[in-house]
């Protein structure tokens, strides 16, 4: 079976995917009159399931929206005991080594996965789980704040795919990991 790790997140010219409050607010600094997705939902569309750190799950929960999901979320938790009653049937709160997770999501029928939140990225990355990451970069500095990448035991090599501008100002790239 196929199995691939994708990951689809935006992030500052500094490399922050949010500041120092933890808002994203940055990510709304380019007036996008026509609400362009930026490729989101045709990435969304090749995606069997979602694995999401805490703090990324609580992030969306907090926006007060719909539940913006419609395939199946497992969040990355070891304190997480229970979610939100309309939740229960979309989410599933899941603990162990990127690897045990993997086993779990891949032993339920998920095998390309979008991987989001800025610790999980990077332990996934540690581990050298990720296949594709398409990286959209906002033109602004935040000075500081939650970094997308941090330590790797070892240089990751990825390959160029393509790259695109959205707005004359969003720059997305894709890379695929050279194994």
């Amino acid at each position: 079976m196929d199995h691939k790790n994708h990951v689809f997140i935006a992030r500052s010219l500094d490399g922050f995917i949010a500041d120092k409050n933890g808002n994203i607010d940055y990510l709304e600094t380019v007036p996008n009159p026509d609400q362009s997705d930026m490729g989101y939902v045709n990435f969304i569309k090749k995606m069997d399931a979602l694995i999401m750190g805490r703090s990324t799950f609580e992030k969306v929960f907090s926006f007060g929206i719909d539940w913006p999901y419609d395939l199946p979320v497992f969040v990355l938790s070891q304190s997480l005991k229970e979610l939100p009653q309309e939740l229960t049937e979309k989410v599933e709160i899941i603990s162990g080594s990127p690897n045990e997770v993997l086993n779990i999501v891949h032993q339920k029928g998920h095998h390309h996965l979008y991987i989001d939140g800025g610790k999980t990225v990077q332990t996934f990355l540690q581990e050298d789980l990720i296949d594709e990451m398409t990286l959209t970069t906002i033109p602004i500095l935040l000075g500081g704040g939650i970094p997308l990448f941090g330590d790797l035991a070892a240089s990751l090599k990825f390959k160029h795919l393509h790259t695109q501008v959205f707005l004359n100002e969003v720059v997305q790239s894709h890379y695929q990991r050279i194994r």
